[in-house]
């Protein structure tokens, strides 16, 4: 399903997707595979032993990071990469292993052209009232051109660990400017805050596959967007002992999950 837009205005650009439907033995079929907690990795548990290729296999869309909490994953197209600290991306090894990632089999059954400049919030708006209710999940992919997009990275960590909180006290963060590149993003529902990130939580990724990193901002110029409706949660738990002893919940944990994920 496809439809052109061509108005600033956020309401209007809903609206003109709003013929969309998606069918609904396609929302059954969709589900997000998740290993391990955000409130673990929020803990400082960066240590997991889900390869990339086991991923792969839950799989073709997602994001998440590397174990020692080394860069971030980002996943489409069935190719995972590593955006590095230094504000680099690589293809990841097939045995590298991943603390937290969430995957789903992209299935899109909503998508349009997005043909004005839009800020992230104005993005998201329009997300937001595609999906409808907020009590769903939703994958996404924008694949455009951006007047900016500004990431971090959060650097490798060394035993024993630190809580993200402190580990993210001198993440670098990188700017880019007038790039081609994707967006690769889940929208996730308040109740679901600590078991993953509530809101969006959003990885980019240069055409050159060059340069990305987990997204703070960005203005968009314009670019298609991909949604896709997700109802089904499947959560693995680590069985390490780390994952055991962390504490998983706390008064201050959206606090802390919302300073993480910016």
């Amino acid at each position: 399903m496809e439809a052109a837009v061509a108005c600033s205005c956020v309401h209007e650009i809903s609206q003109s997707f709003a013929h969309l439907r998606e069918k609904e033995a396609d929302l059954e079929l969709s589900e997000i595979y998740q290993t391990s907690l955000m409130s673990a990795l929020i803990d400082g548990v960066y240590d997991g032993s889900v390869t990339i290729a086991e991923l792969l296999e839950h799989g073709d869309f997602g994001l998440g990071t590397f174990n020692d909490l080394d860069g971030e994953l980002v996943a489409f197209d069935s190719e995972v990469h590593q955006l590095r600290e230094d504000g680099s991306a690589r293809v990841a090894a097939m045995d590298q292993k991943t603390p937290f990632a969430v995957m789903t089999h992209f299935r899109p059954t909503i998508s349009g052209e997005l043909m004005t400049a839009l800020d992230k919030l104005e993005v998201q708006d329009i997300i937001d009232k595609l999906v409808g209710s907020p009590n769903l999940f939703c994958a996404f992919r924008i694949d455009g051109r951006f007047e900016r997009v500004e990431t971090r990275t959060v650097p490798r960590q060394t035993k024993p660990y630190r809580p993200m909180l402190q580990a993210i006290e001198r993440q670098p963060v990188f700017k880019f400017e007038k790039t081609a590149g994707t967006l690769i993003g889940f929208r996730c529902p308040p109740y679901v805050q600590g078991i993953n990130v509530a809101g969006f939580h959003v990885h980019y990724i240069t055409d050159d596959r060059r340069g990305g990193g987990h997204v703070l901002d960005y203005r968009l110029l314009e670019g298609k967007l991909e949604i896709a409706k997700i109802s089904k949660l499947r959560i693995d738990l680590p069985q390490t002992e780390s994952f055991q002893q962390a504490t998983l919940h706390s008064e201050e944990m959206s606090k802390a999950i919302e300073a993480a994920e910016g």
